[in-house]
């Protein structure tokens, strides 16, 4: 004879189905947004009064701006997959650029991504914009954990043919999942708000994930006409500040007609929207040489010194994470994804991971610092910070020489102008040996 179940035994079930289901319903919508090439104070809430930045304002004043956030690599491949994947871009498997051009692989399809991780806890997920991580269809974002995809598989394109351009064969470059469309004489920021908005739309009633991965300031510097207007009157800009000034602007232009669809749709407090640069500023001659602004910072876009590494940051959560504050904690592109997961209550992979989570450090200015330990490695630079100290071992001139080594305290000194090394040789000691232990670790 088959017994009926228990009672209790039923409302110990149907209690546990319901509270799954209040969890579920709790987690919250996630935008990730990624600017490329973006000087370490170039917003207006980080100090640079000559911008024109009111919706990436706006949401520093709806959330917690950091003031020492740093990305794992000086380079676009390498950051991305560092931000993806919540490890050093070595043990990632992206230790520099990947090719652009058509067939090549990237980032190993062995690697999860916090989409994979979401993905597979329900949420939708799509990416926006730029992947440069790899163009075969393993490689590009349907293959690594999105949903769907609309953007450029290389590392930067025209943005009113779509055409990669930089090192040749040059060809077009915009997809959609793995095919390719044409949308000429379309700009890609707006291309890029249209998508976005469509994704949230279709996306409002389960919880998703977007990562919005915007090519601005990268080269070319094609600006809205209103806002090339608008940077050309301000005649005491150099012409390279203007132009960089007018890009810029045309990407929050963008982040505020998505975070306007954000806003219709009664989602801003169920979303926690970050943003941050992947490295600091070029002074390619592709970018007029310069024209972002790393302040009192050294550096820029492929250097290890600040102004490389250390890159606005913001995240906002209206309820959940304060507004209108700052946090001065060392925080690092990697802890996003745990921090993610943390957010919407989702098991982090199963894998050595590098990032830490900030949750704790979100909620209180009183925090320590998660990393005692941070280390970087492009090309035949490196650098380490422990604690306040950090060692930079600058690029060889000259193949096969012993690098120079600067060490700086970074709460006495921030310019990285004037090497402690000969003061302390046992900082410098200590410093490299933990570096060259790291090596032989991601190396494995």
């Amino acid at each position: 004879m088959i017994r009926p179940p228990c009672p209790a035994l039923l409302c110990v079930l149907l209690l546990a189905m319901v509270t799954t289901s209040a969890i579920a319903a709790e987690r919250p919508n996630v935008i990730l947004i990624f600017a490329d090439d973006q000087g370490t104070l170039d917003l207006n809430c980080y100090g640079s009064t000559d911008l024109y930045t009111p919706n990436l304002d706006g949401l520093a004043r709806r959330g917690v701006r950091f003031t020492q956030f740093y990305v794992a690599a000086p380079v676009c491949s390498p950051s991305r997959a560092a931000l993806l994947t919540g490890r050093f871009p070595q043990r990632a498997g992206v230790p520099g650029n990947v090719s652009s051009h058509p067939g090549h692989e990237g980032m190993p399809t062995e690697q999860v991504t916090v989409a994979e991780v979401l993905r597979g806890a329900g949420y939708r997920t799509a990416a926006v914009g730029k992947w440069h991580l790899g163009t075969t269809a393993e490689c590009s974002p349907c293959g690594q954990g999105f949903d769907e995809f609309f953007g450029h598989k290389a590392g930067c394109i025209d943005n009113l043919s779509h055409f990669f351009y930089w090192v040749p064969p040059h060809f077009h470059d915009l997809h959609r999942n793995n095919k390719e469309v044409y949308e000429e004489g379309q700009h890609f920021t707006r291309l890029m708000a249209r998508e976005a908005r469509r994704f949230i739309e279709e996306s409002k009633d389960k919880p998703f994930f977007l990562y919005l991965a915007f090519n601005i300031p990268h080269y070319p510097l094609q600006a809205y006409a209103e806002y090339r207007e608008m940077f050309a009157a301000k005649k005491k800009m150099t012409w390279q500040r203007q132009q960089y000034a007018a890009w810029t602007a045309t990407m929050d232009d963008g982040v505020g007609e998505v975070l306007a669809k954000v806003d219709e749709l009664k989602l801003r407090e169920k979303t926690l929207v970050i943003f941050l640069s992947d490295h600091g500023h070029s002074i390619e001659s592709r970018a007029n040489g310069g024209g972002g602004n790393a302040g009192p910072y050294r550096g820029n876009k492929f250097t290890l010194w600040e102004g490389g590494l250390r890159v606005p940051c913001i995240a906002s959560l209206p309820g959940r994470i304060p507004q209108g504050e700052t946090r001065d904690q060392m925080g690092v592109s990697v802890d996003w994804l745990p921090t993610i997961c943390r957010y919407c209550d989702v098991d982090v992979p199963k894998r050595i991971l590098d990032g830490k989570n900030l949750m704790p450090v979100i909620d209180s200015a009183a925090e320590p610092t998660p990393h005692e330990v941070f280390h970087w490695q492009s090309g035949s630079q490196w650098a380490v910070r422990r604690g306040d100290w950090k060692l930079v071992a600058e690029r060889r001139k000259t193949p096969g020489a012993p690098p120079a080594l600067l060490l700086s305290n970074m709460t006495e000194d921030v310019t990285e102008t004037k090497s402690l090394a000969g003061k302390h040789p046992e900082i410098v000691k200590e410093l490299s040996d933990l570096h060259a232990k790291w090596v032989k670790e991601v190396g494995k």
